[in-house]
């Protein structure tokens, strides 16, 4: 066994597949000096024909990369903030996620999109706080969001070669996260779920860096209700077959997630939840509010963030 770090995951599976497939390559800003870290001595191992640093147009390089997958490549594209992700809108959704689609399957566009460090950074206010996961999950983008340095790892390899677009959203509270692992890792395959705890009483579906806390939640509620514990991993697609088995072993329902509540990833569970589900009380989620734009203040960012005591309490609701 070894200890594995999430940010040594990413770059692990960079490593390997670059190794691996001499047609995966990676774009972005300051990749060449491994900036955020996932990029970390690629240059040397691959040299800089592979590893692409970029102008500072996202719309530029972004649009590169499709043309290269188009041209048969697996280039990587990393983004150093999520909120750029908005001007690259256009090029990954509308010309990446729909070229396949508009061609009849005839092309394929194998492009992955690395977002290290997404979510709120404690202070970085609201250019650099967006967590914006459920927006590609909305246009049916394949987007991954891994909460352990395994599943880093595993995920980005499936990613890499899978044939469509797939974003990995990296959460910014998970980057320093470590885990005991086998010398060898799986591949983890995209659209299939992971049982963090079992239960029976309740099932808590969390996301990224709040799949920690929600077993830190279920542990201490243990000698009170027993709580299942599942991580989707990939959201979009779903592995609604998971999530309905647990439902319909516990009855009940609590999403926590960091997307916005309105028509966030935690809204569309609940509501598939109450469509298809058998419950035997009213689901709950807890996520960001409304319109969430996060403030500079701390304790302003801080009090909109799903937390642990809000997962408490909507544990406790439904058994009421």
């Amino acid at each position: 066994m070894a200890v594995l770090g999430y940010l040594s995951a990413l770059n692990r599976a960079l490593h390997e597949e670059m190794a691996r497939d001499s047609t995966v390559s990676l774009f972005g800003e300051d990749v060449r000096i491994g900036l955020t870290g996932v990029a970390q001595g690629l240059l040397d191992a691959f040299g800089p024909d592979r590893v692409v640093d970029t102008p500072l147009s996202e719309q530029a390089f972004t649009s590169f990369a499709t043309g290269a997958a188009v041209a048969g490549q697996r280039p990587v594209v990393e983004f150093q903030i999520p909120s750029l992700l908005y001007l690259v809108f256009e090029q990954i959704v509308n010309q990446a996620h729909k070229f396949s689609l508009m061609t009849g399957g005839q092309g394929s566009v194998p492009v992955t999109y690395i977002v290290p460090n997404s979510g709120s950074r404690s202070g970085m206010a609201g250019q650099h706080s967006d967590h914006p996961y459920s927006l590609f999950a909305h246009t049916g983008v394949k987007t991954v969001l891994p909460a352990t340095p395994s599943d880093a790892y595993g995920l980005l390899l499936s990613a890499i070669r899978d044939p469509d677009p797939v974003v990995v959203f990296a959460p910014t509270n998970l980057m320093w996260a470590t885990e005991e692992v086998p010398d060898i890792l799986p591949a983890v395959p995209l659209g299939r779920a992971r049982v963090h705890r079992e239960g029976t009483d309740v099932t808590v579906v969390a996301t990224g860096h709040l799949v920690p806390q929600a077993v830190a939640v279920a542990d201490r509620l243990a000698d009170e209700v027993s709580v299942e514990v599942i991580d989707p991993r990939t959201l979009y697609p779903v592995d609604w077959d998971t999530l309905g088995a647990s439902v319909a072993k516990t009855g009940r329902l609590v999403v926590i997630d960091d997307s916005n509540r309105m028509c966030g990833f935690g809204a569309e569970v609940v509501a598939t939840a109450a469509e298809e589900f058998a419950l035997t009380a009213p689901p709950k989620r807890v996520s960001r509010p409304d319109g969430t734009v996060i403030p500079y203040a701390l304790a302003l960012d801080h009090s909109l963030l799903p937390n642990e005591q809000q997962l408490t309490d909507a544990i406790r609701a439904v058994l009421k």
